[in-house]
């Protein structure tokens, strides 16, 4: 299990993408939206973040006794991968398709797309010794409060700094740092 340092770094990282998404949306469309748009885009981005670790650990904690010897790896693999893919993606060059905050349809689509990553955190929670429920109660408000307030932040960086950041130290990088270092601290 984790300790309170631990999920708050990885309630950090699962928020780069959504800081880094909600940065663009403020870049492209700041000065048209209002502040019900941001608080209510960054409400769902927090909501599935919150919610995706819950399904994973649903998915796979049923079957986490007999995964219980190997769950260690899987945790491993899972974060190194995501952390990765994430550093990966952020040196990919790649235009945001979407502009439209006041969209219901986007921010739903665009907090799916974010949370994916989080579904892969509540597989490895499950096998690395969140056994109940209960035991993922903090974890998940965590991770959905730092989502929420992130995106926010996200929304008023792009809205008034826009990216400044080198390219090397993107949201999306840092958060694929954090999990990985996340993934190499559940083998020790």
């Amino acid at each position: 299990m984790m300790n309170q340092l631990d999920i708050w770094l990885l309630a950090l990282a699962l928020a780069m993408d959504c800081t880094t998404v909600m940065m663009a949306m403020g870049l492209q469309n700041g000065r048209l939206s209002t502040r019900w748009h941001v608080i209510r885009a960054s409400f769902y981005f927090g909501l599935f973040q919150a919610m995706m670790p819950l399904a994973g650990w649903c998915a796979v904690s049923f079957f986490a006794a007999s995964l219980e010897r190997v769950g260690h790896w899987v945790a491993f693999v899972l974060l190194v991968f995501i952390g990765v893919r994430m550093i990966v993606d952020t040196f990919k060059s790649k235009q945001p398709s979407f502009a439209n905050i006041s969209s219901m349809r986007i921010v739903l689509l665009m907090a799916v797309a974010t949370s994916i990553d989080a579904l892969a955190v509540g597989v490895s929670m499950a096998v690395t010794g969140y056994r109940h429920l209960s035991m993922l109660t903090w974890p998940i408000v965590v991770i959905g409060f730092t989502s929420f307030v992130l995106s926010i932040a996200g929304f008023i960086i792009g809205r008034w700094a826009g990216y400044v950041m080198p390219h090397w130290l993107k949201p999306e990088s840092v958060g694929g740092i954090i999990l990985i270092l996340l993934g190499f601290k559940v083998l020790l």
